[in-house]
């Protein structure tokens, strides 16, 4: 298993890191598009639609018409829509569960979930199109808060962060991960090679007041978003999204924790770049 795990990961970094850094913008949006398209699948699946490969096309279609023809209005407003959704409809789901599989409650979830991810791809490409770096300093609070939290949590954790969701999870893992983010962030605002990168960019029109809270308010949305694809999942009783990636499941396991944190990084960046 961890073999298959090192061999899909080396073949996709193989595709994926070229690809943002040396690729054309027609090859970014072919490639988040395939990953996108495979993002809607897994979800619809997941949310029990019969309907499946042609609604992901459908999606996918709006995420290639965004991309060529959106402006910008129209992509604030899918952000917007995206973090709200987070805040007033998925995380209360966290308490109070999610709704039942075939009411009309569930479509509109589900519909609400899609819109997120589409936002979390359309700022992909926004993001990339400043640069690679700054993409993937956006991207890697989300990977130093997953595994500070992995390696706390086998260290301290004690008290269960969602019990009934995720066992794994606890607080201390929670709280470690947050702290190794606010220490690598702090160490890449220091270094010159690193100075596009999104923790720099903050620094410097914040001051470090404004990194913390960034940084805490991104760190949180990570751990919700891993949450809420895990409640999915517990209701549809799976272990993975899906196949797609040997020894890593589905897209979405790999995306999950990014969903929720792309789309508000993306309106932290528009308002920094407003304000400056």
């Amino acid at each position: 298993m961890l073999k298959t795990r090192i061999i899909t990961a080396i073949v996709l970094l193989a595709v994926l890191l070229p690809v943002l850094f040396l690729g054309s913008p027609l090859a970014v949006t072919v490639l988040c598009a395939l990953f996108f398209f495979a993002a809607s699948w897994e979800s619809l699946r997941l949310f029990g639609h019969h309907i499946i490969i042609p609604a992901s096309v459908v999606w996918s279609g709006l995420f290639v018409w965004l991309v060529y023809t959106g402006n910008s209005t129209q992509l604030l407003l899918i952000w917007v829509l995206g973090v709200f959704a987070w805040v007033i409809r998925f995380t209360p789901s966290l308490k109070f569960g999610l709704p039942a599989p075939r009411s009309a409650a569930n479509r509109i979830y589900s519909v609400l979930y899609l819109i997120s991810v589409l936002g979390c791809f359309l700022a992909i490409e926004v993001f990339q199109r400043r640069s690679a770096l700054y993409l993937l300093s956006v991207m890697a609070i989300v990977w130093i808060a997953d595994v500070g939290a992995y390696f706390s949590g086998k260290a301290f954790g004690k008290h269960k962060l969602a019990p009934t969701i995720s066992p794994g999870k606890s607080w201390e893992g929670a709280i470690g991960g947050w702290f190794c983010v606010l220490v690598l962030a702090g160490l890449t605002t220091r270094i010159p090679f690193l100075s596009d990168s999104f923790s720099a960019a903050l620094q410097r029109q914040w001051g470090w007041a404004g990194l913390v809270l960034v940084l805490t308010l991104l760190t949180a949305a990570s751990v919700l978003g891993d949450l809420v694809e895990s409640q999915l999942k517990r209701r549809a009783q799976v272990k993975d999204s899906s196949q797609l990636l040997p020894g890593h499941g589905g897209v979405l396991d790999r995306i999950d924790a990014l969903i929720p944190v792309l789309p508000m990084a993306m309106l932290i960046h528009s308002f920094m770049e407003v304000a400056r």
